[in-house]
């Protein structure tokens, strides 16, 4: 439930609890005292109206989920203070002090101050299991945040590792390219000494030729 909802409930809760107490006390009242209680509960009355606007402007801005349970709550606080503005004009009313002090003996008041009491009871239990409500769905909400922040944790470390493995495998292709032109630059300088191998024997042996032929002459003389 929003806190600025909550906010507007507390003070709209005291206030309608104070005007039941007023206006069983204006019953017993005449003259200015009278009309100075009246004036109070005018100025509540209307305090009361704002808060019940302010309450509905916030309900609508909340989400569906939370905003159907609050608007159900906003129809029994405005039936409520319909209830405590008929009760004020009837003890507005010119001769409405005599008829109130006979209700009062008869206890007429009294049973209309117990349904309102129990009226206000059902609202208290409404707003309590409203607020069990709205506990769940924070809860759940709460689940979801941190379900969602580990998520997001997991995507990082396997971004951070596909990134480790891609510059792996850059390194290893170029260690391949490495090993790749040292095949090369060992073949080249195998085939080069291959060949001066051979002009070596070739050398020796033109060098063994011509000994030979030396010899050959020396001796044949």
């Amino acid at each position: 439930m929003s806190e600025v909802f909550e906010g507007y409930e507390k003070q709209y809760c005291e206030i309608s609890a104070s005007l039941s107490r007023k206006c069983a006390a204006a019953s017993a009242l005449d003259g200015e005292k009278k009309k100075q209680k009246l004036s109070e509960i005018q100025a509540d009355v209307q305090e009361s109206e704002s808060l019940i606007r302010k309450m509905d402007l916030e309900a609508r801005s909340l989400q569906p989920s939370v905003k159907a349970g609050l608007l159900a709550k906003l129809r029994e606080y405005k039936s409520d203070l319909s209830s405590v503005k008929s009760e004020v004009k009837r003890v507005s009313a010119p001769n409405a002090h005599q008829a109130t002090r006979e209700e009062l003996l008869e206890a007429g008041m009294s049973d209309t101050l117990a349904a309102s009491s129990d009226q206000r009871g059902r609202l208290m239990m409404t707003s309590e299991r409203l607020n069990q409500s709205s506990d769940r769905i924070r809860e759940s909400q709460r689940t979801v945040f941190e379900t969602e922040e580990i998520g997001v944790s997991i995507l990082q470390d396997l971004h951070n590792q596909r990134q480790s493995l891609l510059h792996a495998h850059t390194t290893l292709h170029g260690v391949d390219d490495y090993i790749g032109k040292s095949k090369k630059i060992l073949a080249s300088m195998s085939k080069r000494m291959d060949r001066n191998k051979w002009t070596v024997f070739g050398i020796i042996a033109a060098l063994v030729v011509a000994i030979l032929f030396i010899l050959y002459f020396k001796f044949a003389r």
